[in-house]
């Protein structure tokens, strides 16, 4: 009698009422306990969060502030070193590659002027317009090519480097790429633009594989998404910064427009001298370096915190399962029955992120605003408020991702894209009855990019890095990596074909995929969020017909709540 009312008494001021599972057989229900909860006087509470950002239970209230924000970061142990790991590590490599993305669509026409004297000095004549239409076109798309590579040589690099090795050693293909594509129009060569433009995408391919990675092995479970969203923040802080220094008062300018190439070199000098002193990954460690004191160190290092049992605990688990398991291949992975609907999903949702049609804005943001009846002087103005609405959104979506999780904000920002483009496209075949149809226009773009960097522009990435364990890991970036470059080739070389074909109903095509996208992603994606990578494999196994050996194995360390302490045996199992 005493546990039954005892479980239907009403908390105290200082209790709340905590869930835990328990097994009956095969099922496993929910039994309602009371959780003691320290008074709000005894709860650690970041020295500069005001008194309204902490209720009088002594937690952090949601609000999508940034006060709040930081405030729930801080109590949630984030460390100094993991905040600028991911800050210096995003800087000098998804910046990079969002800055590229825009960074030449401000200097086309003073390029090609470029294009054309160097030909004419050559030649002895002008260049035709369709080859100089081929060049630009290889100048844009060159870039993905190079992508393509960066993302095989990543499992090349990285068996030998690791993670942040791999980041280190890329800011030479960027440092190299930016002083070629600098120095071609004092050269007089054109060839030295385009080989710059290869081997900074090359620098992307590495980047956008090597990064996510890192980013997702130093963060604990909990924290995984809003980390991985750095990526995407950065992307779009670096598409606003192609365009802020493209416009004609700063850079955007016939004698200087080579200095935007130039500007390059800076993140990655600041990457290059900062990483080194951080630690490498610590599952990096563990798992395939067997350096158990190592990753004891870089666990508390990046998470603050003396006690890492928990992190350990989890780490040492898969390993027990990937001992004598060498790195999966590609082939291997492919083959694989435990990861296939994973793989599927992640190789739908990174060609959906590619193939929505966001790319072909950056690419043509001036031609389509054109379209819309902006006239040439206000362009590129117009232009700097995509970038904004960009990196807002990106920043919202790391804001909000670890309450509300991957599912809906990925599902629902390709819906959201489906709809507005398909307005989009209805503006675009009223525009020159109605005189206030072109501003709708624009604000249809500006709400398809809000909609797109509020989770499709970065949840990709964090999927892949969550659906595979260690070893199939680069594996599946190279497949999933080759999946995102060949799309962002074929994108940037059809899109104006495209559009000269359709017209305004262009953007149907991107609505179809958008809609396609959304569709198979209810079905089929299950929430990420907070789950181990045992709790994912096992979402997975009914559609695969195939459970994964490591079910039982990992299922002690699913409950983050419980406090584990290593095993005894776990550095023999190392040595095993």
């Amino acid at each position: 009698m005493g546990s039954a009312s005892l479980s239907h008494s009403n908390p105290g001021p200082h209790e709340r009422a905590h869930p835990r599972t328990v097994m009956q057989g095969r099922r496993r229900r929910k039994v309602w306990g009371l959780e003691a909860r320290p008074p709000p006087s005894k709860i650690k509470t970041h020295t500069n969060c005001p008194a309204s950002a902490v209720d009088t239970q002594g937690t952090y209230p949601w609000t999508p502030t940034l006060t709040s924000f930081f405030c729930r970061i801080s109590h949630e142990d984030w460390s100094c070193s993991l905040i600028v790991a991911s800050l210096v590590g995003a800087f000098g490599s998804s910046f990079l590659y969002g800055y590229n993305l825009s960074v030449v669509n401000a200097p086309t026409p003073y390029i090609k002027a470029f294009y054309n004297e160097s030909w004419e000095r050559r030649h002895g004549h002008p260049i035709d317009s369709d080859t100089l239409t081929l060049l630009w076109s290889v100048t844009v798309s060159i870039f993905a090519i190079g992508g393509l590579v960066g993302t095989f040589l990543v499992k090349v690099i990285g068996k030998f480097l690791g993670r942040k090795n791999t980041l280190l050693v890329n800011n030479g293909f960027g440092i190299f790429a930016a002083l070629l594509m600098a120095c071609s129009l004092p050269a007089g060569a054109l060839e030295m633009l385009i080989v710059g433009r290869f081997i900074m995408g090359v620098d992307g391919g590495i980047a956008l594989s090597a990064l996510p990675m890192y980013l997702s092995e130093i963060s604990p479970k909990e924290m995984r998404g809003s980390l991985g969203q750095v990526t995407a923040i950065f992307i779009c802080i670096g598409v606003f910064a192609g365009q802020l220094l493209g416009l004609p008062e700063l850079l955007g300018k016939e004698s200087t427009w080579p200095y935007l190439f130039g500007v390059i070199v800076i993140p990655a000098l600041v990457q290059l001298v900062s990483l080194p002193f951080l630690p490498k990954s610590p599952h990096y460690l563990l798992l395939e370096k067997h350096d158990q004191e190592g990753a004891e160190k870089a666990f508390r290092t990046f998470l603050g915190k003396e006690d890492v049992s928990r992190e350990m605990q989890e780490v040492l688990a898969e390993s027990r399962v990937q001992r004598n398991i060498r790195l999966v291949s590609v082939l291997e992975l492919l083959r694989s029955p435990f990861v296939r609907w994973q793989l599927i999903t992640a190789v739908i949702s990174m060609a959906c992120y590619q193939l929505s049609g966001l790319n072909a804005i950056w690419f043509y943001t001036n031609s389509i605003f054109g379209k819309a009846g902006i006239t040439p002087e206000k362009i590129p103005y117009i232009t700097l408020s995509t970038g904004g609405i960009e990196t807002l959104a990106a920043v919202f979506s790391g804001l909000v991702i670890e309450r509300m999780g991957r599912r809906p904000l990925l599902i629902g920002g390709f819906g959201l894209m489906a709809l507005f483009f398909g307005i989009l496209t209805i503006t675009l075949m009223l525009q020159d009855h109605v005189p206030w149809i072109p501003y709708l226009s624009i604000l249809c773009i500006l709400a398809i990019i809000a909609a797109f960097c509020s989770g499709p522009g970065g949840i990709p990435f964090i999927l892949t890095s969550e659906f595979f364990q260690q070893a199939q890991r680069p594996a599946a970036f190279t497949v999933v990596g080759t999946v995102n470059w060949l799309s962002n080739f074929t994108i940037g070389l059809l899109f104006p074909f495209i559009q000269q074909s359709l017209d305004t109903y262009c953007f149907l095509v991107f609505a179809a995929i958008c809609f396609a996208g959304a569709l198979y992603l209810y079905f089929v994606l299950p929430e990420t969020k907070n789950r181990t990578h045992a709790e994912i494999s096992q979402a997975f196994a009914k559609r695969n017909k195939a459970y994964p050996p490591e079910g039982k194995t990992d299922s002690a360390v699913t409950d983050d709540k419980m406090n584990i302490q290593l095993e005894p045996d776990s550095s023999s199992a190392l040595e095993n």
